[in-house]
């Protein structure tokens, strides 16, 4: 019995290590590679990685990761660079060519805009209007708010099918953000969102903080039970999104209660405002039951937005807030701070103004940074109007804007280095930590994305983690980072040297298949009544048992 129980441990171990032989084996390293990276630091979020190694890109894929000497048709040097997964912003309001420039700058090779999104039946025109057209990888959500506008405001101006046609809805009428839709409009929203996850929309975005007054409790759980029907996540701007710590809290659990109910993905949109310790903690115990819900953040203590914002009105902002516009609310081109009497002023010339507004501590900006398993999203707000901006256009002759929309994946890592932030606790925020939820909602191809691992797909940012920096600021937005100077994307170098490559072959699209059928089913007062009234047949013979079935 003893021999038998040893020959059996014996043959385990041979077993054992036949397999780490095989997963551990890459490519040849003698072979030819496409594109090679030699003596960087390589570093991988998702297994802890972090070694010397040179690596082996090949048809688009990380080929091999070895100590040994390997060659290829193109050759970058990364000694004393950190070789990272390509940074992944999830919440990126302009993906076009006039700021891929400035995106890769910063490191960032594939752009979602997963907080507004795209317009449902339009979703398929997002992405051919790219295909080819752009050197890092695109996608969207669903848009609620482009939805309402299109039902009760009967929006149909669409330029570009997805977020810039917001500030056409936010200048117009005010139906989409004020209105209770009836019914029937209510199923025409969802239909049109529908038609947008059926065509492979990341799921729905929902700026209901811009809607607050117009969107119940019961419109924000329809969206998430739909988003839910496909396995998808609603990526959500708080019901009272800016507030208070209190209403900051509420608001997430507005979603939370909901996706916890219907087993839905959710994402938890820029939580870097008052209370997100709570939030925080909230999202990480959700996390430990089994939901797939996470959050984001963009490391500053102002956020952005158009002056006619509901949330800016003196109602909410100064009266329940407790704010003053002259210490809080700053024009972007102007950099003078508005009073109550300047706003109104300008509301009546341009209502949907770019300003910036201050919400956060910056001591706060360290301690989100310091959070495990929260994901960067960017905000980058687009330059309205944007007429003449091309890829060509000097990044000094760009309107002023947020600064986060270019230095904010450089400015993690810089204070994550300044504060004595773990480097790899930043790694993972720039990529793994969207990649690996969005992934876990069954999306192929960020299951291939934020990890630096034989087999996944080559998207690769090269940082120098002494020097990197975010140089735009509040004054001047558009200032690129530096540091960072190659990327990488489907295994294209797009950019070298911090000289950005016009390769618009390299960017691939991030969306889901296309379904032959949608999952909506028509909302009705009576199949509610049916389904959750109780009947005399419920308590036959057969209603019992169906009771003791569920």
């Amino acid at each position: 019995m003893k021999k038998t129980l040893l020959t059996l441990f014996i043959s385990a171990l041979i077993f054992s290590s036949c397999n780490q032989t095989t997963t551990k084996k890459g490519a040849d390293p003698n072979q030819e590679f496409d594109v090679v990276i030699l003596n960087g630091r390589v570093m991988d979020p998702e297994t802890n990685f972090d070694g010397i190694r040179n690596v082996g890109v090949k048809d688009g894929k990380i080929a091999i990761i070895t100590e040994a000497e390997i060659s290829g048709k193109e050759t970058i040097d990364a000694t004393g660079h950190v070789v990272a997964p390509g940074f992944i912003d999830g919440h990126q309001h302009t993906i076009e060519p006039y700021v891929y420039r400035l995106m890769l700058r910063d490191g960032r090779t594939t752009l979602l805009d997963l907080e507004v999104g795209g317009f449902g039946p339009e979703i398929d025109k997002f992405y051919e209007q790219r295909e080819g057209n752009a050197p890092v990888n695109y996608g969207v959500a669903v848009a609620h708010e482009l939805a309402r506008a299109a039902v009760l405001d009967e929006f149909k101006d669409w330029k570009r099918y997805y977020t810039l046609d917001a500030v056409g809805t936010r200048s117009g009428k005010e139906g989409w953000s004020k209105t209770r839709p009836s019914l029937e409009q209510a199923n025409e929203i969802l239909k049109m969102m529908d038609e947008g996850l059926r065509k492979g929309g990341l799921g729905i975005g929902s700026t209901v903080g811009y809607m607050r007054e117009g969107v119940s409790s019961r419109e924000i759980f329809e969206l998430q039970k739909l988003a839910g029907a496909y396995g998808r996540q609603t990526g959500m701007h708080f019901r009272m999104t800016p507030g208070s710590d209190v209403e900051e809290t509420l608001g997430i659990q507005e979603m939370l209660a909901n996706a916890s109910a219907l087993g839905a993905p959710a994402n938890a949109i820029h939580f870097n405002n008052p209370g997100y310790n709570l939030v925080y903690e909230l999202l990480l115990r959700m996390q430990e039951k089994g939901h797939n819900v996470w959050g984001e953040i963009y490391p500053y203590a102002a956020g952005s937005t158009a002056l006619n914002a509901v949330f800016l009105e003196p109602e909410v902002w100064v009266k329940t807030l407790g704010n003053k516009y002259e210490e809080t609310l700053q024009d972007v081109e102007t950099g003078e701070f508005y009073t109550q009497e300047s706003r109104e002023e300008m509301l009546k010339k341009e209502p949907t103004r770019l300003v910036l507004v201050y919400k956060s501590k910056e001591e706060w900006i360290v301690n989100w940074i310091k959070m495990k398993g929260v994901a960067i999203g960017s905000d980058g707000m687009p330059f309205i109007p944007d007429d003449g901006l091309t890829w060509e256009t000097p990044y000094e002759d760009f309107p002023n804007t947020h600064p986060r929309l270019a230095g904010s994946f450089a400015k993690v890592l810089r204070l994550a280095r300044e504060n004595n932030i773990p480097l790899m606790q930043a790694v993972s925020m720039t990529s793994y930590n969207y990649a690996n939820p969005l992934g876990k909602m069954g999306l192929k191809a960020m299951q291939v994305r934020g990890r630096l691992q034989e087999g996944m797909v080559a998207d690769i940012t090269i940082f120098n983690p002494e020097t990197v920096t975010d140089n735009s600021t509040y004054a001047k937005g558009t200032l690129p980072s530096t540091g960072i100077p190659h990327v990488i994307v489907n295994g294209i170098i797009v950019m070298r040297d911090s000289e950005p490559i016009k390769r618009f072959d390299a960017g691939q699209p991030i969306r889901f298949e296309i379904e032959e059928k949608g999952h909506f089913e028509p909302l009705s007062v009576e199949n509610w009544e049916k389904a959750f009234y109780a009947s005399p047949a419920d308590f036959s013979g057969a209603g019992l048992k169906r009771q003791a079935d569920r």
